[in-house]
């Protein structure tokens, strides 16, 4: 996890390694590594995460698989449940058009490059084939995702300054505004943990939204979530999270803006054509860093009970599909405080 000496490093030093991609993680966990920031979930954290639950609640952070009705895009439709019995007295069920990122989800490593620089930790996607284990999301259910989680409820300390959040909008949210919704909220944040970010797009998408309005909201799509910054994978990588999460479509604010620091030189020579994902932080964070993202959690219980006691940390259990390959994964998460 760190170089001989112990140093773990920091973005900075990553930006200027030559030996690898520039901004790279690549064999930070070990050359062969399939894990990524996951690595952070030690057994010693995995342990003490044990400690944080006091009165045995649990919480539910997933959607239900066909909350978002109409899709919000095209390629990750809602599944469609067939239920059928063989007798009176008995039923089964099989499930069409199941897009495993359509709800709250996992991103796997398989799921995005970087254009300049290809796959987590250098990873060869002509091996990226159904039933090929390499750098599927099996590996992220065989490892297990248990450890601290930390909710940081940015909508809340925004309303409470009298500037919320632009839900109609791809407003990006700085570093600053993260760092100070958990200064507020007095948390404090760890090495290893699971860190979820609440900014209310669900709730504002799912129930203050008529169904025609939820339709206009998403064509096209616009969302406000993480600002694309050097800035802010620094806070995210240098604090050394296992994973974030949001209550958002993308993590990060959608779309991109067109000057983006993370447009790739393929694309800005030309050689490679714009498109949807241009300027995305995921090419980031997941390829190069080999960050885990949570995407669409449902936060909003959990916000209300955090708030309630004033305690906004837990222990947090995600449970990814064990699919053989597998891109992504609906969320299965649970906080048990």
């Amino acid at each position: 996890m760190a170089n001989g000496d112990g140093h773990f490093p920091s973005y900075a030093e990553l930006r200027n390694r030559r030996d690898a991609p520039p901004g790279s993680a690549w064999g930070v966990f070990g050359a062969d590594d399939e894990l990524g920031t996951l690595n952070h979930l030690t057994p010693e954290r995995v342990r003490a995460a044990t400690g944080l639950v006091r009165n045995g609640e649990a919480v539910n952070l997933d959607l239900p698989l066909d909350a978002l009705t109409p899709a919000l895009i095209p390629t990750r439709k809602p599944v469609r449940h067939n239920m059928f019995g063989t007798n009176p007295y008995q039923r089964d069920e099989y499930l069409d058009g199941f897009y495993t990122q359509s709800s709250s989800q996992l991103d796997g490593l398989r799921h995005i490059g970087n254009p300049d620089a290809g796959f987590y930790n250098g990873a060869d996607p002509e091996r990226f084939v159904e039933g090929e284990p390499f750098l599927g999301i099996n590996r992220f259910a065989d490892h297990g995702i248990v450890g601290r989680g930390v909710l940081v409820d940015v909508d809340r300390y925004l309303r409470g300054r009298g500037t919320p959040i632009d839900h109609d909008t791809g407003q990006p949210i700085p570093v600053s505004v993260v760092a100070g919704a958990a200064r507020e909220q007095k948390v404090e944040l760890r090495a290893g943990d699971i860190l979820m970010i609440r900014i209310g797009w669900l709730t504002h998408h799912l129930y203050e939204l008529g169904p025609r309005e939820r339709e206009r909201n998403i064509d096209p799509l616009r969302c406000p979530g993480l600002e694309q910054s050097h800035d802010m994978v620094e806070w995210l990588w240098d604090n050394q999270f296992s994973m974030v999460a949001m209550d958002n479509f993308a993590v990060e604010a959608w779309p991109p803006p067109e000057d983006s620091p993370f447009v790739s030189d393929a694309e800005r020579s030309g050689v490679l054509s714009r498109s949807g994902h241009t300027g995305l932080m995921h090419r980031v964070l997941i390829p190069l860093l080999g960050m885990v993202l949570g995407e669409l959690w449902a936060l909003d219980e959990l916000a209300g009970r955090c708030a309630a006691d004033g305690r906004w940390d837990c222990m947090l259990v995600a449970k990814p599909l064990n699919l053989t390959g597998g891109v992504g994964s609906p969320a299965n998460a649970v906080a048990i405080r």
